[in-house]
């Protein structure tokens, strides 16, 4: 019976030639940031993507491959375009569920960056109904500018949003949220506009006047 092991996070493996060459080309190509240089001659860097972290070891390359899920493959494709850097398969929606590209590294390792397409699967036959609502002003602001910035309808932000806090996500109880970390900075930003300075159990306290 193996042991009941909890595993944090991986990080991937990949041999290049030069540790400098590599580290500026990930950071100023691929977008990383830098997180270590290790050795003198160095032997090992760390560069990251958001919460991943990809080690680069010196040596032959072997030309691995690795998958990146990102909050918007598309945005991450256009920086790649712009810098250059060799693409080799484009932008697609696949079978899986993602929309993804691949690009390789000057050391002919592959990298793939891809975002999940909530949208995937048959169609559901549904009828909808007028349901009278009324909400705090500021509020309805934001929504109107959050519907916009993800191509929905009020209508149909307000049925993801219902639909993600009804399902409980593992074992923690935690509730899903429909967005991503880029659309939750952005709420931010819009939560700043419309001078929302109440908390996330405000609306028990609410009291229209």
């Amino acid at each position: 019976m193996p042991p009941k092991i909890e595993c944090e996070r991986v990080h991937p493996m990949l041999l290049v030639k030069d540790i400098h060459t590599a580290v500026d080309y990930y950071c100023n190509k691929l977008g990383f940031t830098h997180g270590f240089t290790m050795g003198e001659p160095p032997e090992i860097a760390g560069v990251n993507l958001g919460d991943v972290s990809v080690h680069l070891y010196f040596g032959e390359p072997n030309y691995n491959s690795v998958y990146f899920v990102v909050s918007n493959a598309d945005e991450l494709y256009e920086y790649h375009r712009s810098n250059n850097v060799d693409v080799f398969i484009e932008p697609e929606d696949r079978v899986y569920a993602m929309r993804d590209y691949s690009v390789r590294d000057p050391w002919g390792n592959q990298l793939s960056f891809g975002h999940y397409l909530p949208a995937f699967g048959d169609p559901v036959k549904i009828e909808r109904v007028e349901v009278p609502l009324r909400l705090e002003k500021r509020l309805v602001a934001l929504l109107h500018d959050l519907a916009a910035h993800k191509n929905m309808t009020i209508d149909s932000l307000m049925e993801e949003t219902l639909l993600h806090t009804f399902e409980v996500v593992g074992n923690n109880e935690a509730v899903a949220s429909p967005h991503t970390k880029q659309q939750h900075a952005y709420i931010q930003e819009l939560k700043k506009k419309h001078g929302i300075n109440y908390d996330t159990h405000a609306s028990y306290r609410f009291v229209e006047g």
